[in-house]
């Protein structure tokens, strides 16, 4: 059994004009899968990860910049 979480980048380099979540599978490593969304707005993503009952943790000082935060 795996644990599945999002995390939202702020106009990464692959994709520099939108929001992008990923989201990658937690197991004996983290993995990072296909599921991808885009928004131009921050707000939506966040909609519905939160409709989905899922919670925020905030990003680290150590994340790479462009992570907004992840979704568990």
């Amino acid at each position: 059994m795996s644990l599945s979480m999002w995390t939202i980048y702020d106009h990464p380099l692959d994709d520099p004009d939108h929001y992008v979540a990923r989201r990658f599978e937690i197991d004996n490593g983290i993995m990072r899968t296909d599921d991808t969304m885009r928004s131009e707005e921050l707000i939506p993503l966040r909609e519905i990860f939160m409709r989905q009952g899922l919670v925020p943790l905030a990003r680290n000082d150590n994340d790479e910049p462009q992570i907004v935060e992840t979704w568990l």
